[in-house]
């Protein structure tokens, strides 16, 4: 490093970590800047996989999507660790100093492996891997009520009336009812001022 012009390892490395902080905060920047900013209750609202935020949020729910994904997750991150060991098996300056070398890091690798097979195999047993189907059937109840009634009713054709126009006057109606025979007190209650 005889030209002080040049840069070091280190400086390449803060050049890269700057620009990369950059565009991330110029994207950030952009996607304020241009986005719409009409707001609605449906935009507001909590957004989870798909499912509209509805109801209470204690209800029972499978657990074998996360168990599924955090298997996939624990083999996917330790199947990385044979990279490394991969690039580094295969130089020969390191067989070459000792012959034992390629050996040693053969049966590392290989107990390694072998305990993620053992994972598997205890995954696999212990039945995490196995997506149990629903059994779909239609419920049945023991009624006396014969079939024939069903499809009569279902077969039927009804009228529709309108539901606005009616509506207040029931509404109305039922509230005249209920004001004209509300029961009187049967018993009044009598205080006495004190002396």
């Amino acid at each position: 490093m005889d030209d002080p012009a040049q840069l070091s390892e280190y400086g390449k490395i803060l050049i890269i970590l700057l620009i990369g902080a950059l565009l991330v905060c110029a994207t950030i920047f952009l996607a304020r800047l241009i986005s719409p900013k009409k707001n609605n209750p449906i935009k507001s609202g909590t957004y989870e996989c798909g499912e509209d935020p509805i109801g209470s949020s204690w209800v029972q729910f499978n657990p074998r999507f996360y168990v599924i994904a955090l298997v996939f997750l624990l083999f996917d991150v330790e199947l990385i660790f044979i990279f490394p060991w991969a690039t580094v098996f295969g130089q020969s300056e390191y067989i070459a100093a000792d012959g034992r070398w390629g050996w040693f890091t053969m049966i590392e690798m290989a107990m390694f492996i072998g305990i993620l097979i053992l994972g598997l195999v205890f995954v696999w047993k212990k039945g995490d891997l196995e997506w149990v189907k629903p059994n779909v059937s239609l419920p049945k109840v023991p009624v006396n009520i014969p079939q024939s009634a069903y499809s009569t009713l279902n077969n039927s054709s009804y009228q529709v009336r309108d539901y606005r126009e009616p509506a207040a006057a029931v509404v109305e109606n039922t509230v005249a009812q209920e004001v004209a025979a509300a029961p009187k007190i049967a018993f009044k209650p009598r205080f006495k001022k004190p002396e």
